[in-house]
């Protein structure tokens, strides 16, 4: 590229990315990290011509389509784009890119933690001893439940999914069922997962159920009481996707009249606000959207980022283009 293109980052991100930006554009950074209001990135669409936000940059129908758009193309840093209205974009005639297969086995990973954590009841007996209110091994003290051997439901079965399936299956000898309209058992065969015919016949059958599909107009509260109700009184609820597919005070009513055992959560219905019901529950396990947080997987996403608008300056399809 002989021109240097400007392009605006909204958040903080890895020292090594912002150099590689800084050296291959004209790159305004986010150094306080802090948010950008609404007006701002409507400025940064007129005066800029890429846009990089985070997942948690909400980019509005206004925000694409203010008067006298410089912006070209959305470098989105995250594998999801629910917060960016993909309509105003094909409108806008804008490109969206994101970062996909980079984040998969970080993100499986935190979903395992998630389901020891709260079926080993790690949080809880990790304040007890914070707390000095540990007295010592006894027989029946903070039983949990046992992992190895049991059954995984996963709802949607992308990369993710297979990745948390593979470790759950190889390492902790687990049965893995899936429901995924659009992927097949026989194409997991290393996997020995058993496709459900329903969401409701998943739920009925696991003793753990992990969310894993995309934020959409069909399965945003997809997780509700009645749902939750189709569950084993003994089963544990683990979302790393999407905070907004589960109804959040349903979750709530559930974990308090033991309709289900316990749930981990990585994600949140009104990040960065959590239900200060599920802050006082001791059968739920949380964590601050960790989902990807590694060194090696964020510098990895931002690279890939990096790498989307160079292709799309340069000329060339984006690897990861949306729309």
């Amino acid at each position: 590229m002989t021109q240097k293109f400007k392009v605006l980052v909204t958040r903080k991100w890895p020292k090594k990315v912002e150099e590689e930006l800084q050296l291959n554009f004209e790159t305004t950074l986010n150094e306080s990290d802090t948010p950008l209001s609404e007006n701002e990135l409507i400025d940064a669409m007129q005066n800029y011509d890429a846009l990089l936000p985070t997942v948690t940059d909400k980019i509005s129908d206004t925000i694409l389509s203010v008067a006298n758009k410089k912006v070209k193309i959305v470098g989105n840093f995250g594998v999801g784009f629910n917060n960016i209205d993909i309509d105003s974009a094909k409108k806008n005639n804008l490109v969206v890119t994101n970062t996909p297969e980079v984040l998969t086995d970080c993100t499986a990973d935190i979903a395992m933690l998630l389901m020891l954590g709260v079926a080993r009841r790690g949080s809880e007996g990790e304040f007890h001893v914070r707390k000095k209110e540990w007295s010592g091994w006894r027989p029946t003290h903070m039983m949990g439940t046992k992992i190895t051997g049991k059954t995984l439901g996963l709802i949607g079965m992308g990369r993710i999914a297979q990745a948390m399936a593979h470790k759950a299956h190889h390492g902790f000898k687990m049965k893995i069922l899936f429901y995924d309209p659009y992927v097949k058992s026989e194409n997991l065969s290393n996997l020995s997962a058993t496709s459900c015919e329903s969401i409701d016949e998943l739920l009925s059958k696991s003793d753990f159920v992990s969310l894993h599909c995309p934020s959409t107009k069909e399965t945003q509260g997809l997780i509700n009481y009645e749902t939750l109700k189709k569950m084993k009184e003994s089963g544990y609820l683990i979302n790393t996707a999407r905070g907004d597919i589960v109804v959040e005070s349903d979750l709530v009513k559930a974990l308090k009249d033991n309709t289900i055992k316990g749930a981990g959560l990585d994600v949140y219905q009104k990040e960065p606000e959590v239900n200060e019901e599920l802050l006082k529950l001791k059968n739920v396990f949380l964590l601050p959207h960790l989902g990807s947080a590694t060194e090696e997987t964020r510098e990895a996403m931002g690279m890939r980022v990096l790498s989307n608008i160079q292709a799309f300056f340069n000329g060339d399809e984006p690897n990861d283009r949306v729309i």
